[in-house]
């Protein structure tokens, strides 16, 4: 399996990129694809570390959209949660708002909806806290 990645560049002009074209860890290159208009991309090189890589879960939400880490989910019962990877468990877990300990593993048959991420929505945490 290849992993599928997105980016968020958080220098210059911050914006996410599912469209990337390479990544060189050696020489710490990332290649994205910039969507110039409707049918031409312009490919630009830059320093892999103007971004952050996210990477899918490999699963979709309940209307068929790719959940990858660092989007915000909310289940049937509207609970909002963060999509983290759990290096100790070496899988996908939802992390509650409330409590950054509870968590639960992501599982195909979970009813989860994306409505946003942590960096294009960030006012999605914001929301939380004053709930």
């Amino acid at each position: 399996m290849i992993p599928k990645l997105r980016a968020w560049k958080k220098y210059d002009s911050p914006e996410m990129f599912k469209d990337i074209a390479f990544i060189d860890f050696n020489k710490k290159l990332l290649g994205v694809n910039y969507k110039v208009s409707k049918l031409t991309t312009r490919l630009d090189i830059e320093t892999l570390d103007k971004f952050i890589l996210m990477q899918s879960t490999g699963l979709k939400d309940k209307n068929g959209i790719e959940i990858y880490e660092g989007d915000v989910v909310k289940d049937n019962l509207s609970e909002k949660y963060i999509v983290k990877y759990n290096r100790g468990f070496c899988a996908y877990f939802i992390y509650s708002f409330d409590n950054q300990e509870e968590f639960m593993a992501i599982y195909p048959n979970i009813i989860l909806e994306v409505i946003g991420n942590i960096y294009e929505n960030p006012e999605l945490l914001e929301d939380t806290k004053n709930d």
